[in-house]
């Protein structure tokens, strides 16, 4: 069985690009910091992780995965090989994600810097004294109901 999970933080923005034809595919590529149980003479360590997405999951990652974000993936290591233009033959071990989701919530994301900027939500700042969030001005239009 070839099973991986993994959580960590992304150490950049996903990479997303498209394949070529009709039926487009979306691929995601992006790097995740593990870290690593037992530290050495005091030191934390950190593993980087490179992994994969296809389709949805790279749509999905595209639009919500940013740089410092903790996540939760599950997929397998996939090994391969390519000779790059000096001759020499490269290997190449990720891990293909099949299921990604967040490790954290949205605050705690923004006190360790990750970047969900582009939000139009109240935060919860703008939280009333009953518990309940403010809806902003002009925010009607975006709602799914009316």
């Amino acid at each position: 069985m070839n099973k991986v999970i993994l959580m960590g933080r992304l150490t950049r923005d996903p990479e997303v690009r498209y394949s070529q034809g009709e039926n487009a595919l979306a691929i995601a590529r992006y790097t995740l910091a593990v870290d690593r149980r037992f530290q050495r003479n005091g030191e934390q360590g950190a593993d980087f992780i490179s992994c994969v997405a296809f389709g949805r999951s790279a749509e999905f990652a595209e639009k919500w995965l940013k740089q410092g974000i903790k996540v939760c993936i599950t997929g397998r290591i996939q090994t391969g090989s390519y000779t790059n233009k000096d001759g020499v033959k490269v290997y190449t071990t990720e891990v293909v994600v099949e299921d990604q989701e967040f490790a954290e919530s949205k605050n705690s994301a923004q006190s360790t810097g990750a970047d969900f900027s582009g939000s139009s939500r109240p935060t919860p700042s703008a939280a009333s004294g009953d518990g309940f969030m403010s809806i902003p001005d002009g925010i009607e239009d975006e709602l799914p109901f009316q």
